[in-house]
């Protein structure tokens, strides 16, 4: 290849060397710029470096010039910081919703972003009680399926399974196809969900999506959603469980405020009843989940209202006890 070719690519190549291997602490020095440019097969002078750095300045590649006997040039300012690359890391190490592999391959581009020197920061293990990683290799995709399906307010079909004792794979409805209407992705505790409309049962639902499979865009129009938005649906089941939608009233001591308001938002009323108690209205859909989150609290909590609540509360307490009470 030409000579005169070669040099064309002057620029991109520092401007890779320079993303590549360089940052504060370890600048690339002029030497260093001459020798990448010789593997390239590109003539240069020292001098020429200087001209060809402050051209990649003007194309806004934040390029900085360290003097001195350990100096060079670095690149200052990237896309994205360290501090923001590893908290990205952590996030994408940790996440339930990705398998092993996907969070590997995810890691690893997010380590071209720095630095060769600054990528050996982000291949850090991080520990997450109990951290169970998804066995459904398809969700990556599945999640921008339904994204897309969202975004043309198209009907999905899809086939929705879950796990037997043998860890094998039980299609529910006997492997009858999903046919829903999807609203709007819901990221809780560690899983993503998709809450829509089930066209086939007629009622507002929401699925594991790292339980779902074969998803496929339909060309039929979605049902209407209404006012339905995600943060509201989300506050509204513990877990993503299904139960009995009510406003439920509270009655609380004054300890818990800060356990309420770390559940429910600051957006919530705390009416105080008293000098040592508040009592709190939610709107939420009773549920196994939300039960254990109550009897947590122990007997700083009391359930005021609806009747049928605190009834049903009760006989779960009691069903529990006499399960144990044989014991004795």
């Amino acid at each position: 290849m030409a000579r005169s070719a070669n040099q064309k690519k002057k620029l991109p190549v520092l401007a890779r060397l320079l993303l590549e291997r360089s940052d504060e602490e370890h600048p690339v020095t002029t030497a260093q710029a001459l020798e990448e440019l010789a593997r390239w097969d590109i003539p240069a002078e020292r001098k020429s470096i200087y001209d060809d750095m402050e051209q990649l300045r003007q194309l806004g590649m934040d390029v900085q010039l360290r003097k001195g006997r350990e100096g060079g040039w670095f690149v200052g300012q990237r896309e994205f910081e360290l501090a923001e690359l590893k908290l990205l890391v952590d996030a994408v190490s940790s996440s339930r919703f990705l398998t092993q592999r996907k969070s590997d391959a995810l890691i690893h581009k997010l380590e071209s972003l720095a630095s060769t020197h600054q990528a050996r920061q982000l291949q850090r293990q991080v520990y997450v009680d109990r951290r169970v990683k998804t066995m459904n290799e398809r969700i990556f995709y599945n999640v921008d399926k339904l994204h897309a399906a969202i975004a043309v307010h198209r009907v999905v079909s899809f086939l929705y399974f879950e796990y037997n004792m043998y860890k094998e794979k039980v299609p529910r409805r006997g492997g009858e196809r999903y046919r829903v209407t999807p609203f709007g992705l819901i990221w809780d505790n560690e899983n993503y969900y998709l809450a829509g409309w089930d066209e086939i049962r007629g009622d507002l639902r929401h699925y594991r999506v790292d339980k779902m499979s074969d998803i496929i865009i339909t060309g039929l129009p979605g049902s209407d959603r209404g006012d339905w938005e995600a943060e509201g649906y989300a506050r509204r089941h513990f877990g993503m469980y299904a139960g009995r939608d009510c406003r439920l009233t509270l009655r609380c001591d004054a300890a818990l405020a800060g356990v309420v308001l770390d559940r429910f938002g600051q957006d919530i009323s705390l009416i105080p009843d008293g000098e040592t108690h508040f009592t709190v209205a939610l709107d939420l859909v009773v549920s196994p989940p939300f039960w254990g989150w109550l009897f947590g609290l122990g007997p700083g909590v009391e359930v005021l209202s609806p009747q049928w609540a605190a009834t049903e509360f009760r006989q779960r307490l009691e069903t529990l006890l006499r399960q144990y009470q044989h014991q004795d």
